[in-house]
């Protein structure tokens, strides 16, 4: 992993003193563009893959269904996650790519807000909703799916500054 302008800090930030649960207090954070890049993947037959790309599949639209999920799940991140600061989200984008040679979809999340702390968590929760609305959509026709390697990618802005994931 690559880091830049950042330390690698040994302290869980969500405890206190006395090792309670804790919501980081970010009153005192000034305000900037947060953005953050997740990815992750589902693995499928090839039979599923090739219903989700003609459109076959009887739930109906498998990428569009999944996208709005991602963006709707991006929104209420702080509602499934109990120590995430509410966020006002400027854009979240949900996109997919298939990979044939893998009988993989590969899903891509981007969150971008103004605001006092970051949108991994909103990239990370558009990924996984993303992912299982993928399969549930498809379960009837391959109960055998995937969901794997959910990881955040890229995150830009705050004081930490920009921290990149190294090329696989």
């Amino acid at each position: 992993m690559t880091k830049s302008k950042s330390k690698t800090t040994k302290k869980l930030t969500h405890i206190d003193s006395k090792r309670k649960a804790a919501m980081v207090d970010v009153g005192g954070k000034s305000s900037t563009l947060r953005q953050a890049l997740a990815r992750g993947d589902v693995y499928m037959e090839k039979e599923t893959i090739k219903l989700i790309s003609s459109n076959r599949i009887a739930k109906g639209n498998v990428f569009e269904t999944a996208r709005l999920a991602g963006i709707m799940a991006a929104k209420r991140t702080s509602e499934l996650i109990p120590l995430c600061h509410q966020l006002n989200l400027t854009s979240v984008a949900v996109d997919f790519k298939i990979d044939d040679k893998k009988n993989t979809i590969n899903i891509e999340a981007r969150a971008k807000c103004k605001g006092q702390t970051g949108v991994e968590m909103e990239a990370l929760t558009a990924v996984s909703v993303a992912a299982l609305t993928i399969y549930d959509m498809c379960k009837a026709v391959d109960r055998a799916m995937i969901i794997s390697d959910i990881k955040l990618i890229e995150k830009r802005g705050g004081k930490t500054g920009t921290w990149k994931r190294k090329p696989e």
